[in-house]
C-alpha cells in the first residue's frame, strides 16, 4: 500500500510538474508574440510616418517657370502622388510660418480627438491676448460652446486663433502641452528643421520651419479625409450655438484672395494662408493640373493684407507653369 501511495504521489508531482512547464512556455510564447507584434506595430507607425520626409528631388522640364520671377524668397512645388520635388527656392531655409502652423495645429487636433462633434466650452482664458496681438479670430465668443469639428474649420477658413487655443486646450489641458504634441509629430515625421511655440502662429523668434518641413505636413495631413474636406473647402457654416442662433458662415481667406483667377489646364483646391509682418504673405495649397495633384509652399513675400496677394499671384503662376 506504502508503494502504490508513493507512485501516485510521484505521478501527481510530475502532472504538475508538466503543467507548470506548459504554462511557463505558453506565457513565454505569448510574450514573444506581443513583443513581435508591438514591434510591428512601431515599424508600420514609424514607416507611415517617416516616409513622408523622403522627398525625392528631379529636375523636371515639365515645370517652365522662372524662380526669378517668383515674389516669394522661399517655394517648393511637389507631385503629391509620389512626393516629388518638381521646383524648389531656398526650401531649407528658416522661415516663419505664420497661420500655415494651423495646418499643424489641425492635424494633430483631428488626430487627437474621438468625437468631432463634442462640444468645446471657449473660456476666457482662451482669448486672452489674441485681441491684443491682433490674432485673426473667427468670431465666437468667450462662453460660448462650439463642436470641435466647427472650431476646425474656424481654425482654418478664416484663420481663428480662438479656435486653436479652444481645441488646444480641450486636448492637452492647456495650450503649451499642445505644443508639445505638435512639435513630437513635427519629429515623427522627419520635420528636422521646424520648432513650435504656439498653435496660432503668432509670431515668435522660436517658432520656425522651412517650407520644405511644411510639404512634408501637408503631404501626410492631406492623407487624412477630414483634414482633407476642411483644407478645400471654401465655406462652412456651423451648427447654432448658445452665442449664435443662426451660428456662423466661414469663409477661406485663400479663396478669396484667389477671386476666381483661373490656372491652366487645371483648378486649385484648396489652400491656407498667412501672414505676420516677420513672416510676410505666406501660402500652403493644393493643386490638380491634368490628372496629377500638386502642392506648392510659399513664404516671404512682400505685402500685406491690403496689399495686393503676391503668395497668390506666384501659386497661380507656378501651377500654370505646369505641362501635362
Amino acid at each position: 500500500m506504502a508503494r502504490k501511495a508513493k507512485k501516485k504521489k510521484t505521478r501527481v508531482r510530475r502532472f504538475v510538474t508538466f503543467l507548470l512547464m506548459v504554462t511557463v512556455v505558453a506565457l513565454a510564447y505569448k510574450s514573444i508574440i506581443t513583443l513581435g507584434n508591438h514591434q510591428l506595430f512601431e515599424k508600420e507607425y514609424d514607416d507611415k510616418t517617416s516616409s513622408y520626409s523622403s522627398l525625392k528631388t528631379t529636375a523636371d522640364p515639365s515645370v517652365s517657370i522662372s524662380l526669378d520671377k517668383l515674389n516669394s524668397p522661399n517655394a517648393i512645388l511637389i507631385g503629391l502622388k509620389d512626393r516629388t520635388i518638381l521646383m524648389q527656392k531656398n526650401s531649407e531655409d528658416k522661415i516663419y510660418p505664420a497661420s500655415l502652423t494651423k495646418m499643424m495645429t489641425a492635424i494633430v487636433a483631428i488626430e487627437n480627438l474621438s468625437d468631432l462633434n463634442e462640444k468645446i466650452e471657449l473660456t476666457n482664458s482662451t482669448f486672452q491676448g489674441l485681441y491684443e496681438a491682433h490674432a485673426s479670430m473667427a468670431g465666437f465668443q468667450s462662453g460660448e460652446r462650439v463642436r470641435a469639428i466647427d472650431l476646425l474649420y474656424g481654425a482654418m477658413l478664416p484663420s481663428g486663433a480662438e479656435c486653436c487655443i479652444g481645441l488646444a486646450g480641450q486636448i492637452a489641458g492647456s495650450e503649451q502641452d499642445f505644443v508639445k504634441i505638435m512639435n513630437q509629430k513635427a519629429a515623427d515625421l522627419g520635420m528636422n528643421n521646424t520648432h513650435f511655440e504656439n498653435a496660432t502662429g503668432l509670431h515668435n523668434e522660436n517658432h520656425y520651419t522651412t517650407v520644405k518641413d511644411l510639404s512634408i505636413l501637408l503631404s501626410y495631413a492631406l492623407q487624412n479625409d477630414t483634414f482633407r474636406e476642411i483644407f478645400t473647402s471654401s465655406r462652412h457654416s456651423t451648427q447654432p450655438t448658445n452665442k449664435h442662433s443662426g451660428g456662423i458662415t466661414f469663409y477661406s481667406t485663400m479663396f478669396e484672395d484667389l477671386n476666381n483667377q483661373n490656372i491652366m489646364d487645371g483648378e486649385i483646391l484648396g489652400g491656407k494662408t498667412g501672414y505676420t509682418e516677420e513672416a510676410g504673405l505666406c501660402l500652403a495649397s493644393l493643386a490638380k493640373v491634368g490628372k496629377q495633384e500638386y502642392i506648392l509652399i510659399s513664404a516671404g513675400a512682400q505685402g500685406d493684407h491690403y496689399s495686393e496677394p503676391y503668395n497668390i499671384t506666384d501659386a497661380v503662376a507656378v501651377y500654370s507653369s505646369i505641362r501635362k
